[in-house]
């Protein structure tokens, strides 16, 4: 039996738009492809889908995954590396929980002003590697220019757009909370603010700029950060950040 890259991505709940990246890759190909030009897929690639995602959870990288795949290595080993990593993530994820403890405290304690007290606070235990690798295989060329700013960048000037990221989310966050359309001008002004933050590490077009927010969404970590401002903030980005495209990049 063969399902279509359709019903592959309902069941597994991975997006169609991964499910080709995967395969332009070589890390998960399709059975076959129908005359239709569509992907269908069989049971050993299904098998081999829920290992990448397995993996993936662990926080193995395309790279690695590729390699296991390939090499077939040793199961126990890869198992008791995962293992490893799962033992420090949830060490990570306890002193991401503090964090955002402090910085509940420090909103409550400030809530007239919305002033943090010690904005440092805010990214103890955020980890952008996993992250970083997987732009660098999506846009190798926009990750290498990105790459070469932050290389130039001081402790202070990394600081200072870290507390310009943070309080632009909460800026966001605040419009989305009232209900605000994303085609608002209020919230357009602000996309506008993150599009020119953009420019200073790459410069995107229309389609890089919603495969920009796009990633924002699917990408478990990403969307679990600009979550953790306010919940259904990525989603909110996201059309924020198509809205703008079309208005202003197209």
């Amino acid at each position: 039996m063969a399902w279509s890259i359709a019903e592959v991505a309902r069941m597994s709940g991975v997006t169609s738009r991964t499910l080709r990246h995967y395969d332009e890759t070589g890390l998960l190909p399709p059975a076959g492809i129908g005359g239709n030009g569509h992907r269908y897929y069989g049971q050993p690639e299904l098998l081999r889908l829920q290992q990448i995602l397995l993996m993936r959870e662990l926080g193995v990288g395309l790279r690695e995954i590729g390699a296991v795949l390939e090499r077939r290595r040793d199961q126990v080993a890869v198992l008791r590396e995962h293992r490893r990593r799962l033992l420090a993530e949830r060490q990570r994820l306890e002193t991401l929980t503090r964090t955002v403890e402090r910085t509940l405290a420090s909103l409550e304690e400030s809530r007239e002003t919305m002033q943090i007290n010690r904005p440092e606070n805010l990214f103890e235990g955020f980890q952008p590697a996993r992250v970083e690798e997987e732009a660098r295989e999506r846009w190798p060329e926009q990750w290498e220019q990105s790459r070469q700013v932050v290389e130039t960048m001081t402790a202070e000037e990394t600081e200072r757009w870290q507390r310009e990221v943070t309080s632009q989310l909460i800026r966001v966050a605040e419009l989305m909370s009232a209900g605000t359309p994303v085609d608002d001008p209020a919230v357009q002004a602000e996309v506008d603010a993150h599009y020119r933050g953009v420019c200073r590490f790459w410069t995107p077009n229309a389609a890089a700029y919603r495969g920009l927010g796009q990633h924002y969404v699917e990408d478990p970590d990403l969307r679990a950060n600009h979550d953790r401002v306010a919940d259904g903030l990525a989603v909110y980005l996201r059309d924020a950040m198509d809205a703008y495209a079309r208005s202003e990049l197209d």
